[in-house]
């Protein structure tokens, strides 16, 4: 186990890389010129050759990449060329809304989908599959930003239950947070909670049909337990797998609710530094996605055993 882990960790470094070198060069092959739009309209072409003097961005790609890679090895995400400020902090600001709003999305999904998925597959070619089955396909054909109007207008607006949009810090007040994240965590819940329903329906038809739960049956094991405590752990390795990754997920692609629900998170940044061609801001965002991606597929990875003693490194 030891050795399995310390082989994950070491293989970070390689696909880290090679995200790094993707961005630099993505975003600096691409259209548009950052110098340009922060001397403005009105600049002439010897201020905006200026600026992009001092920015560096006249230098070799492979030096600008050097330069760019020493800084981060020191920890230095760089300075916004819109703000002026440091990078680490304006992530370090916008990155617990964010945090926060997966933390309780990824629980509603499975405190609804799990038992949901279940049901569907002990109740299997019944109303129950049918129901859970049909809910499954408007939570993937309804878009988010649709989802999100119809609970405003349902939850805030008509029965003034919630707050419309915001976003309060738990040190505000944990009614006051909890008020405020319920809504759009349950809009992006509709979705993820589609996706985890399937995979434990699914994942537990597969499981059921096997040898050792007729044997738990027939010694008169409880149907709660066969579900539960035999079934559901032997289908888990799956369905722990889709969790994760829309973890993963929710940490870069909550543009579109933080936009709706108007929460200063990680969605909100990303698109503002996209228009502004906000070099460094970007670069530390998408780098910020790729080590969320590689953490939680490590732990993941280092569940499975625990989950399925069959497993082994």
């Amino acid at each position: 186990m030891l050795g399995y882990i310390i082989r994950r960790i070491l293989a970070v470094i390689p696909v880290m890389l090679i995200v790094a070198i993707f961005v630099f060069l993505m975003l600096r092959l691409s259209p548009g010129d950052p110098a340009a739009i922060l001397a403005g309209d009105s600049a002439t072409t010897a201020q905006i050759e200026q600026i992009r003097t001092e920015l560096g961005l006249n230098d070799p790609l492979y030096v600008q990449f050097v330069t760019w890679m020493g800084q981060l090895l020191q920890g230095d995400l760089g300075t916004s060329l819109i703000s002026k400020t440091e990078v680490t902090g304006m992530i370090g600001n916008r990155i617990f809304p964010t945090i926060n709003l997966a933390v309780m999305t990824i629980i509603i999904s499975v405190l609804l989908a799990v038992p949901m998925g279940v049901m569907a597959a002990w109740k299997h070619r019944t109303w129950a599959d049918y129901l859970v089955m049909s809910f499954s396909v408007l939570g993937f054909s309804i878009p988010v930003f649709v989802i999100g109007y119809i609970f405003i207008g349902i939850f805030a607006l008509e029965l003034r239950l919630l707050p419309v949009q915001g976003y309060a810090a738990p040190s505000e007040g944990i009614l006051e947070f909890l008020q405020r994240l319920i809504l759009p965590s349950l809009t992006l819940a509709t979705i993820y909670v589609a996706l985890i329903a399937r995979m434990t329906r699914a994942s537990m038809l597969e499981v059921l049909g096997e040898d050792y739960i007729r044997t738990a049956r027939a010694k008169g094991v409880k149907e709660n337990a066969v579900l539960f405590r035999h079934a559901l752990r032997n289908a888990a390795v799956p369905i722990l797998t889709i969790i994760g990754i829309g973890f993963a997920l929710l940490i870069g692609g909550v543009v579109v609710t933080e936009s709706v629900f108007n929460i200063p998170g990680i969605g909100r940044l990303t698109v503002d530094a996209i228009l502004a061609r906000d070099y460094p801001v970007i670069q530390a965002l998408i780098l910020l996605t790729a080590g969320v991606y590689v953490l939680v597929n490590l732990i993941i990875d280092l569940s499975y055993c625990l989950i399925d003693p069959r497993i082994r490194y």
